[in-house]
């Protein structure tokens, strides 16, 4: 009999094509590509802050959960991060100006629905996201290093920069084992799945608006 696929086999193969949707955006592509200004790479950062404000706001009242506490990791944490990378890009007076897009509002407040009413649903989340930020994530911060002449890993790009994390894929390997410990049987497990195919669906509706808002000329 074939032995059943690790569940963290299992959610990363189930969204690979709405990874691969997310992650192949046009904004996304002209963002790496050096094709779009300081400015958009800001507008993207500021996104990402409402998001893991919900992400983190929520973290809390999860830690002694029997599904999300594990997964409750302060080394992994981005929001104080995201502030320092908003106070470089924008200026001290960043949080005034600071607004979601529609997709980032819907987005961050499925993701304190899920950390407030389903603990599975918030470990979907928390995979979409930090799994992403250890991995992907560091393309981002070589290419802003790059585009914009921000200093290797310092201010403008913290968000991508893990210095609680001496190994990052001795970390990736636990949490995949986490990820396949879960607390969860397997009615659960696909809900978590669809969870975090939602998940990206959400960042693709971000991405979609951020391309709106800049688009490049012609």
């Amino acid at each position: 009999m074939d032995t059943p696929a690790p569940f963290s086999t299992l959610i990363r193969t189930a969204s690979h094509a709405q990874h691969t949707e997310a992650e192949t955006s046009s904004f996304m592509g002209d963002l790496l590509g050096g094709r779009l200004g300081v400015d958009a790479y800001a507008r993207y950062t500021e996104q990402l802050w409402f998001v893991y404000r919900a992400l983190e706001d929520g973290a809390g009242a999860l830690r002694e959960d029997p599904v999300a506490g594990p997964f409750v990791r302060p080394e992994l944490f981005r929001t104080a991060a995201l502030e320092a990378d908003l106070a470089h890009l924008r200026g001290p007076g960043w949080r005034a100006a600071a607004s979601p897009l529609p997709a980032t509002e819907a987005y961050a407040a499925r993701v304190a629905e899920c950390a407030r009413d389903w603990p599975a649903g918030y470990v979907a989340h928390h995979y979409t996201r930090y799994l992403g930020d250890l991995s992907g994530g560091q393309i981002i911060r070589d290419r802003a290093e790059r585009t914009w002449g921000f200093a290797r890993k310092g201010d403008g790009v913290r968000f991508y920069v893990f210095d609680a994390i001496g190994n990052p894929a001795a970390f990736k390997r636990s949490y995949r084992e986490l990820l396949d410990g879960v607390r969860a049987d397997d009615l659960e497990k696909q809900r978590i799945v669809d969870e975090c195919k939602r998940a990206f669906a959400f960042n693709t509706a971000v991405f979609r608006e951020l391309g709106a808002e800049f688009p490049l000329s012609a």
